[in-house]
């Protein structure tokens, strides 16, 4: 099986546009793709991790990556997916994402002569002459296919500025640039972006003919990425101290039933034939799939040391044995403490378990808090500061453990 085989078999790819010269390629070890990656946070997330992965099982195929930062695609912001105007950025913050987003992959992907590459987009973009563009790109880019495209219909009724419009003709640029500079003969991305893919694939051809080398593959995995990279807390970060490994691992061993197959087969390098007799296992052993899972992903992000100290303090904390060190924990101080103790309530809020007392308060009141392996019903209980001093575990629903102690 070569690898563009294992990729389909994997459920990653959605489209193509030109199934035998892709395949071709890939198998070859002969494709110089590209991935753009717009730096909207500080940290990459779980669904920018499902794209390193696969660039990472293609880079091990012997294809060469380039890594595109959207430092430039950032000023505008991807109107993708999204029902609302991105909030607009400042120079530095771009900057200081573009810096966070290149120390977090090179844990992924090999940099360095012939092997993968990072650029900025930026350093092409904030230099282009408008209206130079306009007369050599714009040109080439129909208005009515452009409003037909999904990133764009899903944002008319809302109104869709003219600052976001422009996207789809800045990301079809820089596979033209791309093409020309570094080699690039193919585009990887999620299946929300094949509008604007398509738009890149069009540009070439129709700048450099129709038999120009420019091809386009979209995958499910940054769609189910977004989809599962959120929590009720917010994004899973691949920044330890924006999500620690243990919450890390934690979120992955808590996922659907229904997802653990799917995700072990898109997101783990356990080998196609062990995952199909995986798949054989009785359902009773589920939590056996979803430990492997939590594991897996855990080491590839943080390394087997965090992983297995994750491992150790889920085992403990489930088992009743309590919470060690590496347990998600919030210090209190004294001065937090009222008549000598805190109401669990407001405990949980500040552990950030609960988005408001009132939220806190119902999920007590309906049975799903566990305090020292003691269920809470009373939504005025209250934490003693000895029971803080020794270190509190709260247990919400079944599977979300935190620690809190008295600094």
């Amino acid at each position: 099986m070569g690898i563009y085989e294992e990729l389909v078999a994997r459920g990653l790819i959605a489209q193509v546009t030109d199934e035998k010269e892709i395949k071709e390629l890939i198998n070859g070890g002969n494709a110089r793709f590209y991935i753009g990656f717009d730096p909207t946070a500080d940290s990459l997330h779980v669904g920018h991790f499902m794209a390193l992965c696969l660039m990472k099982r293609l880079q091990m195929a012997g294809n060469r990556p380039v890594v595109l930062i959207g430092g430039g695609t950032a000023y505008i912001g991807d109107p993708s997916g999204r029902t609302d105007m991105r909030s607009m950025m400042t120079a530095d913050v771009i900057q200081n994402n573009c810096n966070c987003f290149k120390k977090q992959m090179e844990r992924f992907i090999e940099f360095g002569e012939d092997k993968a590459i990072m650029v900025n987009n930026a350093d092409w973009l904030l230099k282009l002459n408008y209206v130079d563009l306009l007369r050599d790109v714009g040109a080439c880019f129909s208005v009515n296919n452009m409003l037909r495209a999904e990133c764009y219909k899903q944002r008319m009724e809302k109104g869709l500025s003219f600052l976001e419009f422009n996207y789809m003709i800045m990301q079809s640029y820089d596979f033209l640039y791309l093409s020309d500079n570094y080699g690039c003969n193919m585009q990887f991305g999620g299946d929300d972006q094949w509008s604007n893919m398509l738009g890149g694939t069009e540009l070439i051809r129709k700048k450099r003919g129709k038999d120009a080398y420019a091809m386009t593959i979209t995958l499910l995995l940054n769609s189910e990425g977004k989809k599962m990279g959120k929590t009720a807390k917010g994004a899973v970060w691949l920044d330890p101290n924006k999500t620690t490994p243990f919450e890390f691992y934690q979120y992955w061993r808590n996922v659907d039933d229904a997802d653990v197959d799917k995700c072990l087969k898109m997101l783990t390098f356990i080998p196609l034939e062990t995952l199909q007799e995986m798949e054989k296992w009785d359902g009773a052993r589920i939590n056996e799939k979803k430990e492997i899972l939590a594991y897996e992903l855990t080491s590839l992000v943080h390394g087997s040391v965090e992983a297995d100290k994750a491992k150790a303090t889920a085992s403990a904390l489930f088992s009743g044995k309590g919470a060690d060190e590496n347990a998600p924990t919030t210090e209190i101080s004294e001065g937090e403490l009222v008549d000598g103790g805190i109401y669990l309530s407001d405990l949980m809020v500040m552990c950030k378990l609960c988005q408001s007392k009132g939220e806190a308060k119902r999920l007590i009141s309906q049975g799903g808090v566990t305090f020292n392996e003691e269920k809470v019903s009373d939504f005025a209980f209250k934490v003693s500061k000895d029971d803080l001093t020794k270190g509190a575990i709260i247990k919400k629903g079944k599977k979300v453990f935190h620690k809190a102690i008295l600094k």
